[in-house]
């Protein structure tokens, strides 16, 4: 497609000039498990064409960890010689589920597309869990192999035995000699040579991914995603950023081919969620970029990273935009190389634009909406766009659809808040092994996100509150359901009321009333400590006020948290103990 201007384009021409016939972005209308659909055309068909089409990539490097580098040409030894390993010495078969436990790693990519590319389904454990969460998530999807880093290893290994599993391997663990273990890289290393994939036939809808995310009850659930899912993702943000390229006034760059210079990307979010899985590592895989992997978000460690490999572009959530950029050593070191910067997953607000543009001169900032159950973005908004209109999250793309709906079924015109409604190709299957689930959050094809919003008159859109009783903490889904029964578990605890509070860095804390029984003494410290070896970490609340007197009720008698928020407004969270 030959795109050339010199003058900003208008939305309506934009997306004329990239979805009219015969260019990458052009769609087509398909039924797919009998409903009707609108689809990239142009997309690869699965992940493992998409896997295989980064072959092109040869000696460029994919992927840099501390000291080590993995070229493109390596990364693809590595893949196909652990694919045939899970066919041929693990049985693995198509359809067969593959649990990923593990923090950051190189490996965790290898893992990935080899899984994915001979059409087994990878489930990407969150590696904040705890053995139990883990052990739990394992034995739900009925995962017949499990691969994992040594953290993730010390905590489920006293209970490996009770799981089901036919092979268990290990990443850098300090007990290679464990018996029933096998050592990771030893297998992929002694594996015989192999050059390509185990054969192996795949549709764009077969399943490809589980990824567990928190709802309002207390067990996580399995959200069943495809293989189109996945790659509309990554042609979602493809064009989005061929539309914003536009707006300004510029050829897109994804239409002129490969860069002369490949574009460096910090991953700095956690592979286990879709922004670090399908919206970084796929996309940067399918364009050749480099990815810089760190092991876990720390801005003194990712401003080093950026001098030392004059990083492009990274974000993730707000969180990492504001940290970085308030680092002690921040204004003295040389960020010139960064030029985009990418963030969803958590509220932010407009400030976050101003911020970027003076920290980052010339940097180009991009938000979104989306969900898991959406394959990472449903919407974006960047550019002159983004400065216009600050506080929306964008455009849905030409693939997806958006409704806002009344709490009686009606959609809503502009300015009217509602619910949002999502449809397109990126949506999920479903809830892994809960239909009744899937039935009460998937209507005809759209999926009630449980996000209140509205659009204006061109079609933007802008998040309110969410109808879930659900905290999104920097990106990480907590059900306060779960919070409160870990709390009510403590024999001191006699009422418990869990609820986000807005939270500039992390979009929201998690914040908890509590009830003391009469006789009994509890502190704040000592709840903490009580949760932390029956939650993950980053569920504790951070917030706590310890009272005698009972929660406001309503006349159905459930707890007022709206009034019980109020208590919290304007407090720091660095006071721990309210």
């Amino acid at each position: 497609m030959d795109v050339t201007t010199a003058m900003p384009v208008s939305i309506m021409a934009a997306r004329e000039l990239l979805t009219r016939p015969g260019s990458l972005f052009e769609t087509q209308e398909v039924i797919i498990l009998g409903r009707e659909m609108r689809i990239w055309r142009n997309a690869p068909p699965s992940l493992r064409s998409l896997f295989e089409s980064s072959r092109s990539f040869g000696d460029r490097t994919y992927l840099v960890y501390e000291d080590e580098r993995l070229t493109y040409r390596t990364h693809t030894e590595k893949v196909c010689r652990f694919a045939n390993t899970l066919v041929y010495r693990y049985g693995v078969r198509k359809g067969d589920r593959v649990a990923i436990a593990m923090r950051n790693l190189p490996e965790w990519p290898i893992v990935f597309w080899a899984t994915t590319a001979i059409g087994a389904i990878a489930v990407p454990l969150n590696a904040w869990w705890s053995g139990p969460e883990l052990q739990y998530a394992i034995e739900d999807s009925g995962s017949s192999v499990l691969v994992l880093d040594g953290e993730r290893l010390d905590r489920l290994r006293g209970s490996l035995g009770e799981l089901a599993l036919r092979g268990v391997m290990a990443s850098r663990h300090a007990k290679p000699e464990d018996s029933g273990i096998d050592d990771l890289n030893a297998i992929i290393q002694a594996a015989p040579s192999a050059t390509e994939l185990p054969p192996a036939h795949i549709d764009p809808d077969d399943e490809a991914t589980i990824f567990y995310t928190s709802g309002t009850t207390a067990k996580p659930k399995g959200v069943l995603g495809t293989h189109r899912n996945l790659i509309s993702n990554v042609f979602n943000y493809l064009y989005m950023t061929a539309f914003g390229d536009l707006r300004r006034g510029l050829v897109p760059r994804v239409l002129c081919g490969p860069p002369t210079e490949p574009t460096t990307a910090l991953l700095c979010v956690p592979l286990f969620h879709v922004t670090g899985c399908h919206s970084t590592l796929a996309i940067n895989t399918f364009l050749g970029y480099t990815t810089v992997l760190m092991h876990k978000w720390d801005p003194e460690r990712a401003l080093q990273l950026i001098e030392r490999e004059r990083v492009n572009s990274f974000g993730g959530i707000p969180t990492v935009i504001w940290q970085i950029t308030e680092t002690a050593g921040f204004k003295s070191a040389n960020t010139s190389s960064i030029k985009s910067l990418f963030y969803g997953g958590a509220l932010s607000g407009p400030e976050i634009v101003s911020r970027i543009e003076s920290a980052f001169p010339g940097a180009q900032p991009s938000t979104g909406y989306g969900m898991t159950e959406v394959s990472s973005i449903a919407t974006a908004i960047a550019g002159v766009d983004y400065q216009r209109k600050p506080q929306s999250v964008g455009l849905p793309t030409p693939v997806v659809d958006i409704r806002i709906v009344s709490t009686d079924g009606r959609d809503l015109p502009a300015y009217q808040e509602g619910e949002i409604w999502i449809k397109g190709p990126n949506v999920m299957k479903g809830y892994w092994r809960r239909p009744e689930a899937t039935e009460e959050t998937i209507t005809n094809g759209w999926i009630r996100s449980g996000d209140l919003g509205y659009m204006d008159e061109d079609g933007f859109v802008y998040l309110g509150g969410r109808i879930k009783e659900l905290i999104i903490r920097g990106g990480e889904n907590i059900s306060a359901a779960e919070v409160e029964r870990a709390l009510f578990s403590h024999e001191a605890v006699m009422e418990a009321a869990v609820f986000g509070v807005p939270d500039r860095l992390l979009g929201e804390e998690v914040a908890a009333v509590v009830r003391i029984r009469p006789g009994l003494k509890a502190t704040a410290g000592d709840l903490r400590a009580f949760l932390s070896s029956r939650i993950a970490g980053y569920k504790v609340p951070a917030l706590m006020e310890i009272r005698n007197e009972p929660m406001p009720r309503n006349a159905a008698g459930k707890i007022l948290k709206g009034d019980l928020k109020k208590s919290f407004a304007g407090i720091r969270i660095a006071n721990k103990s309210v």
